[in-house]
């Protein structure tokens, strides 16, 4: 499909992943993967739903559908320990749930709450570094499928131009005709650093500036084809995402006033965001 260019290097096995032939506990690891596939049928067909009924009022052509995964491939491996308002303590008939990845008993019933690991979020991440929680690729890029059949008139077709989930809400207005405002009771709002994607859907060419992001201590800033990122509490690394977007060939030794300027432009959004400093 062209998503992925044969040009970038794959990267290698996570050094905590060995290969499947010698993975313990094989019922088990196969059974994560297969709750987690039947819990993406479940939302497909929940989204099929939706959309029948879009259809059904006659809305199917001049509604705009936006869909995106989540971030990145999640590595953690539950214990018993974790507590959350996401994770119930009992089920809906009052029988206690057993939190945690153990391999003694098998995930997918009510009673059940584990995940898949390490090993399928690696395999599921392919073929780029990291998972959620960093932003490498592998933990911040996402997918986003767009539907609007009496806008988008050539669908089907696959651009590589890079976004950002705060370009919905500028997306959102312009479509709505609508202005972000700049006070509210009162006060001001700190406008917003989203750029409206519907240029995309029109098939033109979006000049989208630079993209940041933070998330504990983990850091990079996309401007253009390149991308600064560094892996809390290690260094800035340098990556052309066009030739090498799986972040192999680090070149931050190669363009030191390249970095220089970048860096420039993180510190003056991170200022502006009012990124906090992360300590372990």
């Amino acid at each position: 499909m062209r998503i992925v260019r044969s040009s970038w290097p794959l990267t290698p096995r996570d050094a905590r992943v060995g290969p499947w032939e010698t993975a313990p506990y094989r019922p088990w690891q196969q059974r994560r993967m297969e709750v987690y596939a039947a819990q993406i049928d479940s939302m497909d067909r929940g989204i099929g739903r939706i959309m029948e009924k879009v259809q059904q009022v006659g809305a199917e052509q001049n509604t705009l559908v936006m869909f995106l995964s989540d971030n990145g491939a999640c590595a953690e491996e539950i214990t018993s320990t974790w507590r959350g308002g996401s994770i119930p303590t009992k089920t809906r008939e009052g029988r206690p749930v057993q939190v945690g990845n153990k391999s003694n008993f098998m995930p997918g019933s009510e009673d059940t709450f584990q995940s898949y690991g390490i090993a399928w979020a690696n395999a599921g991440n392919t073929p780029f570094r990291l998972y959620k929680h960093w932003v490498h690729e592998g933990g911040m890029a996402t997918p986003l499928i767009v539907c609007w059949p009496d806008v988008i008139r050539d669908g089907g077709r696959l651009t590589h131009q890079r976004g950002h989930v705060i370009d919905l809400m500028a997306t959102c207005l312009e479509v709505a005709g609508s202005k972000y405002p700049k006070v509210f009771k009162g006060l001001p709002i700190t406008p917003t650093e989203g750029q409206s994607l519907v240029p995309t859907f029109l098939g033109q060419e979006r000049r989208r500036g630079p993209i940041f992001w933070e998330h504990e201590g983990n850091r990079a800033v996309r401007d253009g084809k390149w991308k600064l990122v560094s892996k809390f509490p290690g260094k800035w690394e340098l990556y052309n995402m066009e030739t090498d977007r799986t972040e192999m060939n680090n070149l931050v030794d190669r363009y030191p006033k390249g970095v220089k300027y970048m860096i420039d432009l993180y510190d003056t959004w991170a200022k502006r965001a009012n990124v906090q400093p992360w300590h372990e």
